[in-house]
């Protein structure tokens, strides 16, 4: 990958990973279906009277919607009921990573070279020492309906991934229009809706207004973006990155300390990202050595 898109990946990291300290503050005044709705509402409405639509099927816009926005969310939401922690959740969503690198390999037939098994196997050690610091309480239901969150996730990389020659930026604007309404119409019959939206503070507003637009819009175009120009093994490693910023910007926000075992994690998926990123070019460089010498 190129300097400028290994920063742009970054750029999506620290976005997504900032997002749950503040959903966190979003969720303490409305339940996270309503939330979820309004934050896919703010980017679609009134965007789409001015924006064209995208130039693909409307099948890659209409599965985004469904896999991405009403499925992810849905199912990732309902495990939280069926007592998933929101820390372990946060976690395990992100086999997303190895669902899409499957499904890249599967239908794409992507290549995976060793310094990238290497690097994944690295970062993957690390990203699970994150489970020693969270609570284990988890039923099956809650287990399994995260898992199949995270492959609806990995099913909506790979409909963007094979959207060429597209305005990602219209593609979400339009995407975003698919998911209230089945939300909106569950959070009627289950959150009282109405009276919260009517009751909710400026700060709310700010959070689902940061979680539209940069979580939302401009962070997934970027992710599909790369995406679509790399293969997937070279991109969704960094995802694993997510809890790490999100714990940091915790430590700041919501003043809750890193501790020794995490730390300890995040120099492990840092490494494995390094490797997994520019071992390619360590390769080659010392085999260009080893020949000159």
């Amino acid at each position: 990958m190129k300097l400028k898109d290994i920063s742009l990946a970054l750029l999506v990291i620290v976005i997504w990973g900032v997002n749950f300290s503040i959903i966190k503050i979003g969720l303490e005044e409305l339940p996270p279906l309503l939330f979820s709705a309004l934050r896919f509402t703010i980017v679609a409405i009134p965007a789409v009277f001015f924006v064209p639509f995208p130039k693909t099927s409307v099948w890659n816009v209409l599965g985004v919607g469904l896999f991405l926005g009403v499925l992810k969310f849905g199912f990732l939401f309902f495990a939280m009921d069926a007592d998933a922690s929101a820390d372990l959740s946060s976690l395990l969503l992100q086999s997303q990573v190895f669902f899409t690198i499957g499904l890249s390999i599967l239908l794409f037939k992507e290549k995976i070279n060793q310094g990238q098994i290497i690097g994944i196997l690295v970062a993957t050690i690390g990203f699970s020492l994150f489970f020693i610091e969270t609570s284990t309480n988890i039923t099956l239901l809650g287990l399994v309906l995260i898992l199949m969150a995270a492959f609806f996730w990995a099913i909506s990389n790979i409909i963007m991934k094979r959207t060429k020659g597209v305005n990602l930026l219209h593609f979400m604007i339009w995407v975003c229009l698919i998911p209230p309404l089945p939300l909106l119409a569950i959070s009627y019959y289950t959150e009282t809706p109405i009276e919260l939206v009517m009751s909710a503070s400026t700060t709310t507003w700010a959070a689902l207004i940061y979680v539209s637009y940069a979580s939302t819009m401009v962070a997934f175009a970027i992710w599909g973006w790369l995406l679509r120009k790399y293969e997937a093994v070279s991109v969704t490693p960094f995802a694993l990155l997510i809890p790490v910023v999100g714990i940091i910007t915790s430590s700041f926000i919501l003043q809750e300390r890193l501790s020794n075992i995490e730390k300890t994690g995040t120099v492990l998926i840092m490494f494995g990202l390094i490797f997994c990123v520019f071992y390619n070019k360590l390769f080659d460089g010392l085999k260009v050595k080893s020949f000159t010498s």
